[in-house]
């Protein structure tokens, strides 16, 4: 739950961000010179890549956590089963471990969206993020029946 809290003060936060950026682009734009135009018109680019951005991050998340609940109510959620030091950090022998299982899992089961969705929190947890947003992304894709591009 504080995480979704957090997604949500973050994503406002940058929306008054967008909205204080294109404020100003209009403003540069009716000052009315060619610079100061060209300026706004530069400035107006940023608040739409960031929104853009937002959308497609936010899309992301909300399917995610889609497969996630499907899985768990499915019983298929993994199990936390990571050593952890006594700091609380994830062992990395233990994430190679479980990362290994997953990967086997998926490469017998290439076409199965649970194998991926199960493969990507192995990523997460053995802290490769760009690895792990590419196997949820692929799971999202299985489970939407999408094509898939061969990895």
């Amino acid at each position: 739950m504080r995480a979704k809290i957090s997604y949500a003060v973050t994503a406002a936060v940058l929306v008054f961000y967008f909205v204080l950026v294109g404020s100003r682009g209009v403003m540069l734009i009716q000052s009315g010179t060619l610079l100061t135009v060209t300026f706004g018109v530069a400035v107006l680019i940023l608040p739409v890549i960031g929104v853009w951005f937002l959308w497609k991050n936010t899309q992301f998340v909300r399917r995610a956590n889609a497969l996630a609940a499907e899985l768990d109510a499915e019983g298929g959620l993994p199990v936390d089963e990571l050593r952890r030091t006594p700091g609380g950090r994830v062992d990395r022998d233990s994430a190679d471990e479980v990362f290994a299982r997953r990967k086997a899992e998926t490469e017998d089961a290439p076409g199965d969206w649970r194998t991926w969705f199960r493969l990507a929190v192995a990523y997460h947890d053995a802290r490769d993020t760009p690895r792990a947003r590419k196997a949820m992304q692929r799971a999202i894709a299985l489970h939407d029946g999408k094509p898939v591009q061969a990895a």
